[in-house]
């Protein structure tokens, strides 16, 4: 039963919008940034989970949000959200976003057309697979999108999807137009993805527009990306922390006169320092100025009838050469499948980085044997509802790779990687007042045979290896046998370090015999500032691996 309780839809106007993920950790911060420079926005546009609850739960900027609604509104853009895949949305999760959306007073949802996750499991970095465009992809993509509409009391407003792999035989904006024309929903127009879609194309960057519905868009995102070539072929990588292009601050300025329903435009500014986001929101302020306009009426679409998804735009085996447990000539575009592939794994590796440095580089440092984790049914698994994380994920497979492919110095590694976590769950005694104790975020450790040169391999390596990547443009990954030949000749143990955590990574510390041996006794009980070592206590502070009371 839909929510549309009218023929009509009344659309504010939004003006000149800041994204956030609404975490203090996060730059900019939209709230900081504007108490700085009044008027240089009108609204936030937030991601979040569907769920209310769980948004208020992780969102650490929340409170300032609910705050502020009356002088800074808000459009929620929700993460989780899919309007392709192989399963309709369960009606349960629909309901919270709706409430979500109707508490926090957004008028409309956003989302892009596309597949995002499995069972509420999100693809690693959220990078999440476009349909195929044409007759297949698009009816699927209707039926998920009229099945959301229908659990809605606001429009639905489609995105076109970001594009790496060319599939389908249409443009991405007649994908688009026939999209709007088969559900009656409003659009969301991104620059940068139809960019993305233009240069994997070979196409200009204003081709298709027209006759696109462009009196249907109601929202226009502006965001960051690097143009990378990859053989004969340019894509566009939509990195919202990478400058704004400017080809896409230009052909928003053509655009604006041409979009008579637009409500509101959205600088995507994820990861620009303050400094720098308010040099890109001043120049849209001029193209956006500030200042009330009347309200937007949309006609509501009539028919809600939500047709069975077909599965005949082959989600799961688009997944599947996506992750290389397929080979990419097995789908449409194998060039632009590689080129989406090498992007999906480059975030795979970023994410066990903070958990796995060693044990990834060892077992999983290439484009090949990454491909073999992501292509494995361990992989597959991350997706079944084990609520297992990615690196837990990562660690099964590795233990059953070593005993399939034995390897000492790997194993080495695993263990010590393995342990890391494990130190943090007793706490360490706090100093009181005059006492000196081990820091907090600091913990002792010790293993029976001494890898500290391992360690100190693995960030030489991938510094050098980098360095060399910058020089003659390619990673060569042969450098790696170095580190394999020191993982297996670690030193006589026993062997004690520190481990500091750092957010979710743990980084290995390695420090003198005296300085590890008053640590260690620290760890267990602090003592009065008086008598800590002078020297000692000077290279532990400097280090920040103590704290006073």
């Amino acid at each position: 039963m839909t929510h549309v309780d009218a023929d009509m839809w009344t659309l504010p106007w939004r003006g000149l919008g800041l994204s956030s993920n609404l975490s203090t950790a996060d730059v900019p911060q939209p709230y900081r940034l504007l108490d700085a420079s009044p008027g240089l926005f009108d609204y936030v546009e937030y991601s979040a989970p569907l769920s209310l609850e769980e948004a208020k739960a992780h969102a650490s900027l929340f409170p300032e949000m609910w705050r502020r609604r009356p002088d800074v509104p808000v459009l929620f853009h929700p993460v989780h959200l899919n309007l392709w895949g192989p399963e309709l949305e369960p009606a349960s999760a629909l309901a919270e976003l709706d409430a979500h959306a109707r508490t926090v007073g957004s008028p409309w949802v956003g989302n892009d057309v596309g597949w995002w996750h499995v069972g509420g499991q999100p693809f690693p970095g959220y990078l999440y697979f476009t349909p195929p465009f044409n007759e297949a992809g698009l009816a699927d993509c209707a039926a998920h999108a009229l099945h959301v509409q229908r659990h809605l009391s606001m429009p639905l407003v489609l995105e076109n999807p970001a594009v790496l792999a060319r599939r389908g035989e249409w443009h991405v904006l007649d994908f688009m137009s026939r999209l709007h024309a088969r559900t009656g929903l409003p659009l969301l127009l991104d620059l940068g993805h139809l960019f993305s879609h233009q240069l994997s194309a070979g196409l200009p960057l204003e081709a298709g527009l027209e006759g696109f519905p462009l009196d249907q868009v109601i929202e226009i995102h502006l965001a960051g990306g690097v143009v990378t070539r990859r053989g004969s072929r340019q894509f566009y990588v939509d990195d919202h922390t990478q400058p704004v292009r400017e080809e896409l601050f230009q052909l928003l300025e053509s655009l604006l006169p041409r979009c008579p329903s637009l409500r509101a435009v959205t600088f995507e500014g994820d990861g620009h320092p303050p400094e720098v986001a308010r040099v890109s929101l001043r120049r849209l302020r001029k193209l956006v100025p500030a200042g009330e306009r009347p309200p937007l009426t949309l006609r509501a679409p009539r028919d809600l009838t939500v047709p069975p998804l077909t599965g005949e735009s082959r989600p799961w085996e688009l997944f599947d050469a996506g992750h290389g447990a397929t080979p990419a000539a097995s789908v449409e575009d194998e060039e632009g499948t590689l080129a989406d592939r090498d992007f999906r794994l480059a975030v795979v590796a970023e994410v066990l980085d903070r958990e796995w440095p060693l044990t990834r580089l060892l077992v999983a440092g290439t484009g090949e044997s990454l491909a073999a984790f992501t292509g494995s049914s361990e992989y597959r698994g991350f997706f079944g509802g084990t609520g297992r994380s990615l690196g837990q994920v990562f660690s099964k497979w590795a233990m059953r790779h070593l005993r399939e492919h034995p390897d000492e110095g790997a194993s080495a590694a695993l263990a010590l990687e393995m342990l890391l976590p494990t130190l943090f769950l007793r706490p360490v005694p706090p100093p009181g007042p005059g006492q000196v104790g081990l820091a907090e975020d600091v913990r002792m450790g010790a293993l029976p045979v001494d890898l500290s040169e391992l360690v100190f391999a693995a960030r030489a390596v991938r510094r050098h290896l980098t360095a060399r990547a910058w020089a003659c443009g390619s990673l060569e990954l042969s450098g790696l046998e170095s580190l394999a030949q020191v993982a297996r000749r670690p030193g006589q143990g026993p062997w004690s370090f520190l481990v500091r955590r750092r957010g979710g990574a743990h980084e290995v510390l390695t420090v003198a015999p005296a300085l590890s041996e008053w640590l260690r006794k620290l760890a267990s009980r602090p003592i009065p500032v008086e008598e800590a070592p002078p020297a000692l206590l000077a290279e532990a502070q400097g280090r920040g691996l103590i704290r006073r009371g």
